[in-house]
């Protein structure tokens, strides 16, 4: 069973298909960063995606991830609260204001490729400790290894001090 090579029309297919994602993506970035310049939102999160649930969502009565949001990137539509996904930084802050658990789900991948997954505000608030304490730990690992250095220090100097003293008390 021998597949037959690809043509070479396939093969320029190909590559205008590829090059075509590639200028599509490209002007994705430029026109996300055009319209969140001028909000001075920092975009952390490399990829992502948000959606919200209509039948559960109660945004007519409460509006308070309209309000949450940082970007304006959500808005009451028709009867419904609408989405400028160009504008969404993935930050939660619609989710940890919701009043309704699973109502706004959201994905987002970090730089180092995580992805984070939640649509609850106890699941925001859990993510956030759990990165913070490892930030925290870092810093304590860092600073032990700072001060494991330090007391060498000290006691090269305490030498050198009682070597002067020493020094004194015999010229006395």
């Amino acid at each position: 069973m021998s597949s037959k090579p690809p043509s070479i029309f396939d093969l320029m297919n190909e590559e205008e298909e590829s090059q075509r994602q590639i200028d599509e993506e490209a002007e994705r970035r430029q026109r996300r960063k055009d319209l969140l310049g001028p909000t001075g939102v920092k975009e952390f999160f490399k990829d992502g995606k948000i959606s919200i649930n209509k039948f559960t969502c109660v945004g007519g009565q409460c509006k308070l991830c309209i309000k949450a949001c940082p970007t304006n990137a959500l808005y009451w539509g028709t009867g419904e609260v609408g989405i400028i996904d160009d504008l969404c930084v993935r930050c939660g802050a619609c989710v940890l204001n919701c009043m309704v658990d699973d109502c706004i789900k959201l994905e987002r991948t970090r730089e180092d490729g995580k992805v984070e997954r939640f649509s609850k505000p106890s699941e925001v608030v859990k993510l956030q400790e759990r990165i913070n304490a490892g930030k925290r730990f870092e810093r304590v690992k860092t600073n032990a290894v700072t001060l494991r250095r330090r007391p060498k220090v000290r006691d090269k100097k305490a030498a050198e001090l009682r070597q002067l003293y020493l020094q004194d008390d015999n010229k006395v």
